[in-house]
């Protein structure tokens, strides 16, 4: 008897449907066979199915049975078929009938026991129920995480007896109830403040700035000159997520199996800093059953790169087509894997190896070989790509005892929304002014006689790039929306001219 059941597959972070035909008392010999292009950990699952059937009092097939994963094109990955081969067993063996299976998608793994564990990908499996008009069962912790999903019903269930029990009509379970956005953001849970920052006005200016517009920024100064604290407060002055970022934000973390409960949802835009010894695949993502990196991670958030310079060169050069793509294309032989990366990246690095050129006292001892070798680890293209350049000095010791109250992060905030907001209304799909097109550069970010003269000289001492000329009027206009200005002055480019001072000679 032949049986149907709906599932899903994840591909990067979205899904695709996945039928799951279980076809038992075939003439043969007595086998369990599973087809459709399945990896290791599925092949695997003839063992903990017919365990669990056994300790759930069900009877396991005595014939032949044969289990299909259509399409067989897709590479099939991960465990999240076990629960619904072991509904198709039951039903294809004539044990339990089930009507109105195919209103359902089913995903989950078992355990021996019978008990239905977490699987990473339940939102994303709730967006795709809703697109197909489905109903969704799923264990309970991923079930509390797809609940944040609307107009789809999503019902949990603990183990295979109460799966088979609601199928069958034997048991009545409730819908999950939806999870509400508003209600759940709740109030920052951010302990660190701008206000905690003495002095060091240079660098707060060039972060307002940057988070403003979305611009990636690097940061160049002495060992405690604040760059970290500066960089770990970024969250605490960037607008709240929007429903649609926080469902985007949410499905990456899902899909890379970091939120089973749903309790640890991103409610605030993320911050990710990962050490310099990252590999490739854990900045960029991949692996044998590809999962998001640390710059998708931080989609719709902060990429924190301290010690830039101390990372593998070509780790840092990988991330030049991602930071001008906003996604990251994972290759392999049957398929491409595209997860999303539009995150501001902050770069933090010393100014030679020893950390002191610059500081009072002569205290740096690197000849300017070792300078030119040290700065050489970050390429001109990828220098190209942070709009912002910003040298921090040494906090001098009258900024650390000043007793006078510093701006907090909720002032300037205040002034990032309202430039967030202008943007959101101007530019196309509301786009934050480091991700405007060509088209909207010439549109929005046009110059007067005086400041088109500025930028030409500014061209030709710097020998900037054409990339390089793009950014600063993308910060100029930035730099124009803080202070609520319609049109890009000539004091707005000497701002934005002033950032790239790895430019200069």
């Amino acid at each position: 008897m032949l049986s149907i059941v709906q599932s899903c597959a994840l591909s990067g972070v979205t899904a695709v449907p996945i039928a799951v035909e279980v076809n038992a008392g075939e003439r043969g010999d007595l086998k369990f066979i599973i087809v459709g292009l399945p990896d290791t950990s599925i092949k695997e699952s003839y063992d903990r199915i017919f365990s669990a059937l056994l300790n759930s009092g069900f009877a396991v097939p005595r014939t032949r049975t044969t289990v299909n994963l259509a399409p067989s094109y897709i590479k099939k990955e991960g465990s999240f078929y076990d629960l619904p081969i072991a509904i198709g067993v039951i039903q294809s063996s004539g044990q339990c009938h089930f009507d109105g299976l195919g209103d359902f998608i089913i995903a989950g793994e078992l355990g021996l026991s019978g008990k239905i564990r977490e699987i990473r990908g339940g939102l994303t499996f709730a967006i795709h129920a809703k697109n197909y008009g489905k109903k969704l069962l799923l264990p309970l912790e991923s079930a509390n995480e797809a609940a944040f999903v609307d107009g789809v019903q999503i019902f949990a269930v603990n183990n295979l007896n109460e799966a088979v029990k609601f199928l069958s009509g034997e048991m009545e379970l409730q819908p999950l109830k939806h999870r509400s956005f508003d209600g759940a953001v709740g109030e920052r849970k951010h302990h660190t403040d701008f206000a905690d920052i003495r002095g060091q006005f240079v660098m707060r200016r060039a972060i307002e700035v940057a988070v403003a517009g979305g611009h990636n920024l690097l940061m160049i100064g002495p060992p405690g000159s604040g760059k970290s604290m500066g960089a770990r407060r970024i969250p605490g002055i960037m607008p709240m997520l929007t429903f649609d970022e926080f469902l985007e934000t949410m499905s990456i973390y899902s899909a890379a199996g970091l939120l089973m409960s749903g309790e640890n949802a991103c409610f605030e835009r993320p911050f990710r800093s990962p050490h310099h010894t990252i590999s490739n695949a854990g900045l960029l993502g991949g692996g044998s059953i590809p999962t998001p990196g640390e710059i998708s991670l931080a989609h719709n958030g902060v990429l924190f790169l301290d010690e830039l310079a101390e990372f593998r060169k070509v780790t840092l050069e990988s991330l030049r087509q991602p930071l001008e793509d906003g996604e990251v294309i994972i290759s392999r032989s049957a398929r491409k894997i595209k997860f999303p990366c539009n995150s501001m990246v902050v770069g933090a690095m010393n100014p030679c190896p020893c950390g002191h050129l610059g500081e009072p006292g002569n205290r740096c001892k690197c000849s300017r070989l070792d300078v030119q070798k040290y700065r050489a680890r970050i390429s001109g293209p990828l220098v190209d790509r942070f709009d912002i350049h910003v040298h921090v000095q040494a906090v001098p010791v009258v900024d650390i005892q000043c007793k006078l109250p510093c701006e907090s992060s909720a002032t300037i905030r205040e002034r990032v929304e309202k430039a967030f907001s202008i943007q959101r209304k101007r530019n196309a799909n509301g786009a934050c002014n480091a991700r405007m097109q060509h088209s909207e550069i010439s549109k929005f970010c046009g110059l007067d006689v005086a400041s088109s003269a500025l930028m030409e000289q500014a061209m030709r001492q710097l020998f900037l790039s054409a990339r390089a000329y793009d950014r600063i009027l993308k910060v100029a206009r930035t730099v124009a929306d803080l202070e609520d200005e319609e049109r890009i002055l000539s004091g707005h480019l000497l701002e934005a001219i002033q950032y790239r001072s790895l430019d200069r000679k």
